[in-house]
C-alpha cells in the first residue's frame, strides 16, 4: 500500500479532527433521541404540540395576557433565567485516545478546546435566545419593559451565561468532593447573585446593566485564557465531557434506571477503616460493614430520608388515637425494607468469599437492621409523643423509639434471617 493510501484517513489540522468529533456528537445524540421519538412521536405529538404553541405565542403578543402573567412580580423572570444560568456545561470533545496521541501537540489540543468552548457558547446562546423570546411577550406587555432596556437585559445574561458556563466548568475539573461544591458556590452563586441584583435596575439605571454585562464578558473571556493554561486535568476533561454527551441519554432513562454513582477517591463518610462497632467478633464487623455500605449507598440513604419525611408526616396528620397504629405500621414497613437490604448484602459475591456460617451471617443481621431502623423509630416517636404528652414526650420518646425498633426487627428477624 503507497503512503497516500496509508495516510488517506487521517485528519492533517485539529479544525477538521474537530469537526469530525462535532459530526459524530450530533450523530450520537440524533441516535439516542431517535430510541425514544421516532416519526410516529413526531407526527402526531412534536408537531401539533409545536402548532399549539405557536398559535398561544401569537396570541401572547396580539391578545390580552393572561391574569396570571400580571400578578406576578418581575422577579420571576430573572429567577427562571438564573434557574437555567446555573444548569448545562462545557463541552469539549476531548476524547481519552488524545491522551497517547494528541499530548505531543498541545497546539491541537488548545484548538479542539477553544473550538468546543465556542461551540458550547453558540449552543447557550441559542438556548437562551429562544427562552429569551418565549419571554418576552410578558416582558415588554406585562412588565412594561422599554426595547433598550429588554434588549440590555438580554446582552447580560448572554454575558453572564458564558461566565458562569465557564467558571463552573473551571472548579468540576480542577476540584473534587466537598471543595467542588463550595467553589461551585462561589464561582456559580456569585455571578447569578450579581445577575438578579443588577436585572432589577432596569428601569432606574439602565446603564448598569451595560456595565454588568462587560464585566461578565471579561470575567468570560479571563476564564478561557485561564482554561486554556491548566494542565494536569485531561482525565476529568474527559470524564466531564462524557457527562455532557450522556445528558440526553440521563433524561430518557431517569426512571428507568440507577444514577451511576460518581468516582470518589475517598468516602463522604467513615473515610478511615475503624471499627464500628465496639466488639471485635467477625459478626460485628460483618455488621458494620453492613451499615456503612448503606450509609454510604446515596440510593439507599435518600430513600431512608425520603420515607422518614412521609412518616413524619402521616403521623402528623392522622387523629391521636391512631397514631400509635400508624407508627407501629410505618416501622414494620421500614423493618421490612432494611431486611431486605440485608438480604442482598449477606448474598453479595464479594461477601461469599468471607467464611461466614448461616449462623454468623443472621447474628450480624439481627444486629445491624435494629442499629439502622432505630433512628427511624426514635423520630417517629418524637412526632408521636410530643403531641400526645407535651413535656412528658421529652422522656419517653426515645426508650419508646428504640424499643420499638428492637422489638420488631426481631419479629421480623426470626422470619426473615436463616439460621
Amino acid at each position: 500500500m503507497s503512503t497516500k493510501g496509508r495516510t488517506s484517513f487521517t485528519y492533517p489540522t485539529s479544525a477538521r479532527l474537530f469537526t469530525r468529533r462535532l459530526i459524530s456528537h450530533w450523530r450520537e445524540q440524533w441516535a439516542i433521541i431517535r430510541t425514544a421519538a421516532d416519526w410516529t412521536v413526531l407526527l402526531y405529538i412534536i408537531i401539533p404540540g409545536g402548532l399549539l404553541g405557536g398559535r398561544l405565542y401569537y396570541g401572547y403578543w396580539n391578545h390580552p395576557l393572561p391574569s396570571w402573567s400580571t400578578a406576578l412580580p418581575f422577579m420571576i423572570i430573572p429567577i427562571l433565567l438564573v434557574i437555567l444560568l446555573s444548569t448545562g456545561g462545557m463541552l469539549l470533545l476531548l476524547q481519552e485516545g488524545d491522551l497517547l496521541f494528541l499530548r505531543q501537540r498541545q497546539s491541537w489540543v488548545n484548538s479542539i478546546m477553544v473550538r468546543g468552548i465556542m461551540y458550547s457558547l453558540v449552543v447557550t446562546t441559542l438556548k437562551f435566545t429562544v427562552t429569551y423570546l418565549l419571554l418576552l411577550p410578558f416582558m415588554l406587555r406585562g412588565y412594561g419593559l422599554t426595547g433598550g432596556a429588554a434588549l440590555s437585559l438580554f446582552i447580560m445574561t448572554i454575558a453572564c451565561s458564558g461566565c458562569v458556563k465557564l467558571l463552573g466548568h473551571i472548579v468540576r475539573v480542577q476540584r473534587q468532593s466537598w471543595r467542588r461544591w463550595v467553589w461551585q458556590i462561589v464561582a456559580v452563586g456569585l455571578p447569578c447573585s450579581v445577575y438578579l441584583r443588577v436585572a432589577l435596575l432596569w428601569n432606574t439605571y439602565p446603564p448598569v446593566l451595560w456595565i454588568t454585562a462587560f464585566l461578565f464578558a471579561a470575567g468570560a473571556f479571563w476564564a478561557i485564557q485561564y482554561r486554556l493554561r491548566m494542565r494536569g486535568t485531561f482525565m476529568n476533561d474527559v470524564r466531564e465531557d462524557y457527562k455532557q454527551r450522556m445528558k440526553i441519554a440521563g433524561l430518557l432513562l431517569r426512571g428507568v434506571l440507577d444514577k451511576p454513582r460518581p468516582t470518589r477517591y475517598k468516602p463522604w463518610i467513615f473515610r478511615k477503616s475503624e471499627p464500628l462497632l465496639s466488639s471485635r467478633l467477625p459478626e460485628s464487623r460483618l455488621s458494620a460493614a453492613a451499615i456503612k455500605a448503606f450509609i454510604r449507598n446515596p440510593g439507599h440513604l435518600r430513600l431512608y430520608l425520603q420515607f422518614t419525611g412521609v412518616s413524619i408526616i402521616a403521623v402528623l396528620v392522622v387523629p391521636p388515637l391512631l397514631k400509635w397504629l400508624v407508627f407501629v405500621v410505618l416501622t414494620a414497613l421500614m423493618t421490612y425494607w432494611l431486611f431486605s437490604f440485608w438480604s442482598f448484602f449477606a448474598k453479595d459475591e464479594y461477601i461469599g468469599i468471607l467464611p461466614f456460617t448461616k449462623k454468623q451471617k443472621a447474628e450480624a443481621g439481627s444486629r445491624a437492621v435494629p442499629i439502622l431502623l432505630i433512628p427511624f423509630t426514635v423520630i417517629c416517636s418524637a412526632v408521636v409523643c410530643f403531641p400526645l404528652y407535651a413535656w412528658w414526650g421529652l422522656l419517653l420518646f426515645i426508650p419508646a423509639g428504640a424499643a420499638a425498633g428492637i422489638m420488631i426487627s426481631r419479629i421480623f428477624g426470626a422470619f426473615s434471617l436463616e439460621r
